[in-house]
């Protein structure tokens, strides 16, 4: 998928005025990238208009319309968009209850290195997490991640050959497998080149 450019975004002014609709197709084309793996994480795959949506969302609530400003969000979020042999998702820890998610957070350290994907049965393929920053200290990890799954030939090959995607966990703390649904498999297929 090509990164955006400032030309693929509207103006502020612009998106103002088409944000509902733009917001409602957005929403539409998210529900089958969100995977929930057991009670309490969702991998959200992104891919060009996840990400366009994000940055002009962000354009909006900050107010930024300068070029430089503009190319700094481009820059922040390009490197979310998948690149034709590889899925990028932000991972969640969802707890709403503060206590809670400050005690799973603490037991779940380490939990972005155990994320995985699978296609018939090939080998696992581990995430490779948050290449930009650390995201986790001594203490505990973030609630939030960036990975990427690097998908070798033969996965992509296997999944355009209609092959079952499986998708995990296997932390100490925290292990779910799941089967992708035809909707979830046919949204990520599509970013593969």
């Amino acid at each position: 998928m090509q990164a955006l450019t400032r030309d693929d975004l509207l103006s502020l002014e612009d998106y103002a005025r088409r944000r509902a609709d733009f917001r409602a197709e957005a929403m539409v084309h998210k529900r089958p990238r969100r995977v929930a793996i057991g009670p309490h994480t969702a991998l959200y795959f992104e891919d060009r208009l996840t990400i366009q949506y994000q940055i002009q969302e962000m354009l909006r609530v900050e107010r930024i319309f300068e070029t430089a400003g503009i190319q700094d969000e481009l820059d922040a979020y390009n490197p979310l968009i998948p690149d034709g042999d590889n899925w990028k998702a932000t991972f969640m820890v969802e707890i709403e209850d503060v206590d809670e998610r400050r005690d799973a957070l603490a037991r779940l350290i380490g939990i972005e290195d155990h994320v995985w994907v699978q296609t018939g049965d090939g080998a696992k393929v581990y995430a490779i997490a948050d290449e930009d920053l650390e995201r986790e200290n001594a203490d505990k990890t973030s609630s939030v991640h960036f990975l990427r799954f690097q998908l070798p030939d033969a996965c992509r090959q296997a999944l355009k050959q209609q092959a079952p995607v499986h998708i995990g966990i296997d932390h100490p703390e925290y292990s779910y497998t799941l089967e992708l649904d035809d909707a979830q498999r046919a949204a990520l297929v599509a970013d593969l080149d």
